[in-house]
């Protein structure tokens, strides 16, 4: 049979009779999303963890999928890109989960909690350990599915207008800190702000606040507070190793198919590999370059690590006892935590602290 002159001559449902089965390529419809972030295009290492994930999006797509990027406030409010997503807005969403610790403290166990995870600690309790698993299903209740979207590495501890002596120079003083590492701060005497990014320099400036903290000298740097709050203090104990998050509604996430699936997989975990590599790459520069501009380095006194560690302990112990979704994961979390930790001693520490006295 001349199968050229049956699929010409007969049309499908004679194809279909003779028992041909030519090759049918379906091609599969254009997907267009909108993803609303929480950080302004200013600061391209954060913002540009959503950038590099569409970019890879479209290039395993073929162009098939592509996701149009906008900072916050174009689309939502910085801390509006949660409720969004969740009413179906826009797709998708890249934000710090602890931003909206407000809607649910456990918000805060999928991005930092002060003395938690290192960056690679929180990377094994996620893909490794039941990290992934646990906080999809709380995210779950707010019609979202998470993935990992970039990690700063630990943070520095802020820009202070003067100096910090003691725990007691804490007390009243108005800072600019992270979404859950404010309740802490609060119970060490100060009084938190939660401002978003491109609205720090402002404040400070115009002393509506005292200090503040973003990520680290990268960031700080282009957002200038060196100009306006000389000590700049370590460690950021509140961010040991913070986890962006690319939350997706879930409705449309289900209506993907396998692979634009495994695309979205794979897009988010290499910008959350992305993101890590340029904050380490970038920010011992700026550092070097902040310090030469006359930033002046402290280390926090122990009295104000030990308070901050006191109170974070505290904390979770109340919030074990009114929160159960915290108790939860922070269960896992916390043993995760005190595992990864042992091990961290014998190797990164070890090592780490003998290279760190070297002169290279």
């Amino acid at each position: 049979m001349d199968r050229r002159s049956v699929i010409k001559n007969a049309g499908i449902a004679g194809v279909l009779a003779a028992g041909v089965a030519p090759a049918v390529v379906q091609a599969q419809a254009a997907v267009r999303w909108r993803l609303s972030s929480s950080f302004p295009k200013a600061l391209d290492t954060i913002f540009g963890g959503a950038t590099e994930f569409a970019k890879q999006v479209k290039a395993m797509s073929g162009g098939k999928f592509e996701i149009s990027v906008h900072a916050g406030g174009e689309i939502t409010p910085p801390f509006g890109v949660v409720d969004a997503v969740q009413q179906g807005s826009v797709e998708m969403c890249h934000t710090a989960p602890y931003y909206f610790f407000g809607k649910n403290e456990a918000f805060a166990l999928g991005c930092a909690i002060p003395f938690g995870l290192n960056s690679r600690q929180m990377t094994a309790w996620m893909f490794e350990g039941n990290g992934l698993k646990l906080m999809r299903e709380f995210y779950a209740k707010y019609d979202m599915i998470n993935f990992p979207g970039g990690n700063t590495g630990a943070q520095m501890g802020g820009w202070y207008r003067k100096e910090i002596k003691s725990a007691a120079d804490l007390k009243g003083l108005k800072m600019r800190i992270g979404g859950f590492a404010g309740k802490v701060f609060e119970r060490m005497g100060g009084v938190p702000a939660n401002i978003p990014g491109g609205e720090i320099y402002t404040a400070l400036e115009k002393g509506t606040i005292d200090a503040a903290e973003w990520v680290g000298p990268y960031d700080d740097q282009k957002l200038g507070f060196n100009k306006v709050a000389p000590h700049y203090y370590y460690p950021g104990w509140w961010e040991g190793g913070p986890q962006l998050d690319f939350f997706i509604n879930q409705k449309a996430f289900n209506a993907l198919s396998a692979e634009n699936k495994a695309i979205i997989e794979a897009a988010a975990t290499y910008a959350h590999v992305d993101m890590q590599a340029k904050y380490d790459g970038r920010n011992p520069t700026a550092l070097k370059q902040l310090v030469g501009a006359g930033a002046k380095l402290h280390r926090f006194p122990k009295d104000v690590m030990d308070l901050a560690f006191k109170e974070s302990m505290a904390l979770y112990e109340e919030l074990n006892a009114k929160n159960p979704e915290w108790k939860k994961i922070y269960a896992d979390y916390s043993k995760f935590r005190a595992d990864a930790n042992t091990w961290f001693r014998f190797t990164e520490a070890g090592f780490d602290d003998f290279m760190q006295q070297q002169k290279l």
